[in-house]
């Protein structure tokens, strides 16, 4: 099935988005704090800790769905009541930025974020609830079967 497959690609994507946007995130900041700039009277170095700050924390989050998308290839199994919610906020970040990045950046970082997305979308729905309905537990004792068949109606 091409799930797993899936959920490897979209792990080593996101690994490699989180070094990324902290490169990049620290780049900023030295860049911020060694020219000591200010946006609007705010302190050279609060925009500087600020940099770094959202960075590490873009960064940590998108390890952490990385680190879940890994667990699924790796164990073939869905995502729990935790998991799911944080890549499906992954996904929007992802449709966020994107639409974000055609003005600022262009369209071939565009492109990237909706692969990106498409990704984490694809997985999402590969590991989504079974389509089939579970084998029925056996009848509790002291109750009649279910009657089935013609008689049934």
């Amino acid at each position: 099935m091409v799930r797993r497959p899936v959920a490897w690609v979209a792990a080593i994507v996101l690994l490699v988005e989180a070094v990324a946007f902290v490169f990049v995130n620290g780049l900023m900041a030295t860049v911020v704090d060694n020219q000591q700039m200010s946006l609007a009277g705010l302190d050279p170095d609060a925009m500087s800790t600020g940099a770094w700050s959202a960075g590490g924390a873009l960064g940590l989050y998108l390890l952490v769905c990385a680190g879940l998308l890994v667990r699924a290839g790796t164990t073939d199994r869905g995502f729990g009541r935790v998991a799911k919610p944080v890549l499906i906020g992954c996904a929007v970040l992802h449709g966020v930025l994107g639409a974000l990045a055609v003005g600022l950046v262009g369209w071939t970082a565009f492109l990237f974020m909706m692969v990106v997305l498409g990704l984490l979308v694809l997985t999402l729905v590969a590991y989504g609830e079974p389509r089939e309905p579970a084998a029925k537990a056996p009848d509790a004792p002291g109750t009649a079967p279910a009657e089935t068949g013609p008689s049934a109606a």
